[in-house]
């Protein structure tokens, strides 16, 4: 992250562009590809040398996304690629406000904030481009909009508390309807949908093992069941998560490392597609000496679909599959000395969760460039 020269050191500043070009090659609607970008301006400010707030930070996030929809070509339920959008626009992502306290043991943070930049997140499966290995699939379909995560987010108030040996505990009140500006209805202040509320704590330096649980306070919009009415009924949205990651070798500064990473995720089951989902895989850093950003990932995944969600397929006049599930490739490695690229490489089978679905093959390429 590069310093701006205002403000003598308050002001930190990101700006990087990822461009994908993906497509399916095997399977799916058809054998085509798909163009789309995203545009990530961060800024950071240090409220303590700006106006003399001791322990304060301000954090600002805007992103601009454009261009096709590769999983109109996949089919399926769980998404290809993390920076897909439904309808591409520029967004405020995040604008929260920090405190820290306990000699910066504890903080309070409050604002229009991602909970996947915290929760559910597992540095060992970012290299991954499919949805899943950012969050589960059985909590990023809840809520009306989803919840508070890519691409649009929620107010939330976020507390966490640090021990030693990599001891905490955070914990967070969100608004279930996640919206910002740039949206269509903007960021929502009431909260007619309730609020999700989030927990999760964990104990590790350099491995780690965390566990965590959700639910929403007022009912939410059931997969399949319906009211007097014919309105979808309401029902709890509830589920819980663990997640683990573990370096298996420590190359430090200069050799490589592997750390590989495991997690899964439950839910009720009645307003999420999915009732359960796990990943696991690794990630190599440094795979070549000569290569210092060079880096390789494998993982694989599984969502396993409700109950409801297969009644709702076989409604469909599909033979319902028991879940979808997918294995990932990529590698990633600068070619100058802002700019990567990253070919990626995924099988999908029974996607859409249907048994009888051809096995998809998608194949993606990243250019990330970090602007300044």
């Amino acid at each position: 992250m590069a310093e701006a020269e205002a403000g003598k050191g308050a002001w930190t500043h990101e700006v990087t562009y990822t461009a994908d070009v993906a497509g399916t090659v095997k399977g799916g609607a058809s054998h085509a590809g798909k163009a789309l970008d995203n545009l990530d301006v961060i800024v950071d400010g240090d409220l303590d040398k700006l106006v003399g707030w001791r322990g304060a930070t301000v954090h600002g996030y805007l992103l601009n996304n454009t261009g096709g929809a590769p999983n109109d070509l996949a089919g399926t339920l769980q998404g290809v690629d993390n920076i897909e959008v439904g309808r591409a626009r520029g967004r405020l992502y995040e604008l929260w406000v920090k405190q820290a306290f306990a000699d910066g043991h504890g903080s309070v943070l409050a604002g229009l904030y991602d909970l996947n930049s915290e929760f559910y997140s597992t540095e060992a499966s970012g290299l991954l481009l499919a949805p899943p290995f950012g969050i589960g699939s059985e909590f990023a379909s809840t809520g009306p909009n989803g919840p508070s995560i890519f691409p649009s987010t929620a107010l939330a108030v976020r507390a966490r508390i640090e021990g030693g040996k990599g001891t905490y505990l955070q914990a967070a009140v969100l608004n279930a309807h996640a919206g910002t500006v740039g949206d269509p209805d903007g960021p929502s202040t009431k909260f007619d949908n309730g609020a999700l509320m989030i927990a999760e704590a964990g104990i590790g330096d350099s491995w780690r093992l965390a566990a965590g649980g959700w639910f929403y306070t007022k009912r939410q919009a059931d997969v399949r069941d319906l009211d007097v009415n014919g309105d979808p009924a309401l029902s709890k949205a509830r589920g819980g998560y663990l997640l683990a990651e573990y370096p298996f070798i420590d190359g430090g500064d200069a050799g490589r490392s592997v750390r590989g990473f495991a997690r899964l995720g439950v839910s009720d089951g009645d307003t999420t597609p999915f009732r359960s989902g796990w990943q696991a895989g690794v990630l190599v850093e440094k795979v070549f000496a000569s290569r210092p950003d060079s880096a390789f990932s494998i993982g694989v995944e599984q969502g396993l679909l409700s109950s409801k969600q297969r009644a709702n397929t076989l409604d469909a006049g599909l033979s319902p599959a028991d879940a979808e599930s997918s294995v990932e490739m990529t590698y990633s490695d600068k070619v100058a000395p802002r700019v990567a690229l990253q070919p990626d490489l995924q099988v999908i089978r029974r996607a859409g969760g249907a048994q009888d679905a051809q096995t998809v093959v998608v194949m993606a390429l990243r250019m990330t460039i970090s602007l300044f």
